[in-house]
């Protein structure tokens, strides 16, 4: 009887099973924690990826320094330099498209890789380019390959990286994003468009030679079964000496759950087992993007200037200087703090810095309180870009990376850095418009965009930190 019982056990769930299985991952993690040496592969293969962050970085901050030189050399109207500009978010947009199937057919490296080639053709084409048909083709190249970097990378980081490291690796991408934009505006000061055309490519070199020393991602290589591989690369992450075999039968149970599941496309997202993550991950892009960053950024230099700078070269480099480190903040705090109360924090910021820079226009607007214009513009702006920076600007991307099953990533993962790209062009379209018709309601309307993102995060989303990948789809699934 006690043995027809202990299968009844095995057959429904494994019950007897669970209890030394966590706790033979605790005690792995333990000693990774302990063992300095045993996360170096990880660190490496980190670095490696947001080289492609980086990059992304330099391809969108290429156009704003670089546009009086290139229409003078080139003879380019301001039509045909407003194609240049913004043809890259149309290649991020089909990169975004291809990035989940290609990253799911070719590997996470493989992706990498044909994104790096990708963006190194785009440069070329730019820094040859004598006309405005070449240019658009090398822009509209770097474009496709930052769409790619910007599902793959985040993916890439959170499959390789362990529970207790995997938020504030995952933010290295947003904060090498953001430098890889502020060294392409800094250096944009100082040299030719064509030689920023060639610092381009040493990112893209960068991350070609780092992939022959870094392994593949192990959830990828026991997707497709590639069992000695698997454990090959899962061993060089947690080090030589780290026992995996927790880890990695927990990756190969969860990979095995999936087995005789049919290919997923598109329209099998909206099915009831995926709904929520879907829900989730598009949803967080659709507030990160629909909060105003794209339109404020891009306004903050001519804010500065209202405010009584002398030059809106001020504003881009206070934007800089400030989104940084406080990207490092919120890299830092991410895996202490956990992802929802960073994003709760954020979009209140966010809520703070478009009040009071809403209120800076309603009070030029009626000629009151002229001495308080210049302070509450700047306090607005700087509020605002430091609070998307700590949690909005980085969040959205590793929880996205974090919520959906492997089988189901790419297509998924696809879908919700296409909903990015578009919100992204939405906003950067939109902002004049909306700024002609009204400063104040526009930023009336982020603002009402921000309380809404504090009730989605408090009702919907939830805490993924100290979470194997497993554990968090599975929680959600649920």
């Amino acid at each position: 009887m006690s043995t027809i019982d202990k299968k009844k056990d095995v057959e429904n769930g494994l019950d007897e099973l669970e209890k030394p299985f966590i706790q033979q991952a605790k005690y792995v993690d333990d000693s990774e924690e302990e063992a300095n040496g045993s996360i170096w592969m990880v660190l490496l293969s980190t670095f490696v990826a947001v080289c492609g962050s980086f990059e992304f970085g330099s391809c969108v901050g290429y156009s704003s320094p670089t546009q009086s030189a290139i229409i003078e050399d080139l003879n380019l109207t301001l039509a045909q330099y407003s194609m240049f500009g913004s043809i890259i978010t149309i290649g991020a947009m089909i990169g975004a498209i291809t990035s989940g199937r290609l990253a799911d057919f070719i590997g996470r490296k493989g992706a990498m890789r044909m994104s790096a080639v990708s963006c190194i053709i785009g440069w070329l084409a730019v820094y040859f380019s004598s006309g405005a048909w070449l240019l658009d083709i090398g822009r509209f190249c770097t474009g496709y390959g930052i769409g790619i970097f910007s599902f793959v990378v985040p993916v890439f980081i959170a499959e390789i990286a362990p529970k207790n490291l995997r938020g504030g690796l995952a933010t290295l991408n947003q904060l090498m994003i953001v430098c890889g934009a502020s060294t392409a505006y800094l250096l944009g000061t100082v040299v030719t468009w064509r030689t920023l055309a060639m610092t381009g490519l040493l990112p893209c070199i960068l991350l070609l030679v780092g992939l022959f020393f870094i392994p593949e991602s192990p959830r990828w290589l026991a997707k497709v079964g590639l069992q000695k591989e698997f454990e090959s690369a899962l061993q060089k992450l947690r080090g030589r000496d780290a026992d995996i075999s927790s880890e990695s039968a927990e990756i190969q149970a969860s990979i095995g759950s999936l087995q005789g599941i049919p290919k997923v496309g598109m329209l099998e997202l909206f099915h009831p087992k995926y709904i929520r993550p879907l829900i989730i991950g598009v949803g967080l892009m659709v507030f990160q993007q629909f909060g105003g960053i794209n339109g404020i950024s891009f306004y903050a230099s001519e804010t500065f200037v209202a405010a009584g700078f002398s030059s809106g070269k001020i504003g881009t480099i206070a934007y800089a200087i400030i989104q940084v480190p406080i990207t490092m903040v919120g890299a830092m705090l991410m895996d202490k703090s956990g992802r929802r109360p960073l994003l709760i924090v954020s979009s209140t910021g966010m809520f703070l810095g478009c009040i009071l820079t809403g209120a800076s226009f309603f009070l030029k607007g009626q000629d009151l309180f002229l001495e308080w214009i210049p302070i509450l513009a700047v306090s607005g702006v700087l509020i605002y870009i430091a609070s998307f920076s700590i949690g909005m600007g980085a969040v959205p991307w590793v929880i996205m990376s974090e919520i959906f099953p492997i089988h189901v990533k790419g297509v998924a993962g696809s879908l919700v850095v296409l909903v990015n790209w578009l919100g992204a062009w939405a906003v950067s379209y939109t902002f004049n418009f909306l700024m002609s018709w009204s400063s104040t309601g526009t930023f009336s309307i982020y603002a009402g965009v921000c309380v809404l993102t504090i009730l989605f995060v408090t009702k919907i989303v939830p805490e993924t930190k100290g979470k194997t990948l497993e554990q968090i789809q599975a929680s959600i699934s649920s």
